[in-house]
């Protein structure tokens, strides 16, 4: 058990680094056409913090456990790494057009193999499994709709706002895209 509560400090540390990484790194450039993101950067720097900082204060406070034994707190643990860790191979493959700011590149593609063959957005699917992991990790009702909750609406707007903006440059062929995937959930959503 101790050896779990080390590997969830460090993995929260890694989360926090690498979102912090990513917005101070990997914004558009000046060249970019950033007027589409509509505050959503801003959304989620609230709502993800918020939802953290909340889920684990209630932990704390109230007790409604979602199960009984410690396997739901590898569950979360897991989730929580493998949200960590796909996120950032998400975004290594989506390299120079990664942008924490909704921005459509000059020379802008739609990525369509890899994950992108089954989800439109599959690094917001796995920043919200790593969300969702910490709400199981700290194993309450109330922490896991806390933990959820905030980044799944604020990434539901963000999607909103990304994919008119995708729709304005490709028109068509974005269109024929999202028949074919869906958003966060493959097969499913």
């Amino acid at each position: 058990m101790h050896f779990l509560q080390i590997l969830f400090s460090i993995s929260m540390a890694a989360w926090f680094i690498t979102e912090i990484f990513y917005k101070n790194m990997l914004k558009s450039g000046k060249e970019d056409n950033k007027d589409k993101d509509r505050s959503t950067l801003n959304i989620l720097w609230m709502a993800i913090p918020f939802s953290i900082a909340a889920s684990v204060s209630i932990s704390y406070i109230t007790k409604f456990p979602i199960a009984k034994g410690v396997w739901i707190l590898y569950l979360g643990e897991a989730c929580i790494l493998i949200g960590i860790i796909f996120r950032l191979i998400i975004i290594r493959f989506l390299g120079k057009y990664f942008t924490v700011d909704v921005t459509i590149k000059e020379d802008h593609q739609i990525k369509k193999e890899g994950f992108y063959k089954y989800l439109r957005h599959p690094s917001y699917a796995f920043s919200l499994l790593t969300s969702l992991g910490l709400g199981l990790y700290l194993n309450n009702w109330v922490s896991l709709i806390l933990a959820f909750l905030p980044p799944f609406i604020a990434f539901t707007y963000r999607i909103k706002i990304e994919e008119e903006a995708l729709v304005e440059k490709f028109g068509e062929e974005y269109l024929e895209y999202r028949k074919k995937t869906k958003k966060l959930i493959p097969f499913i959503y």
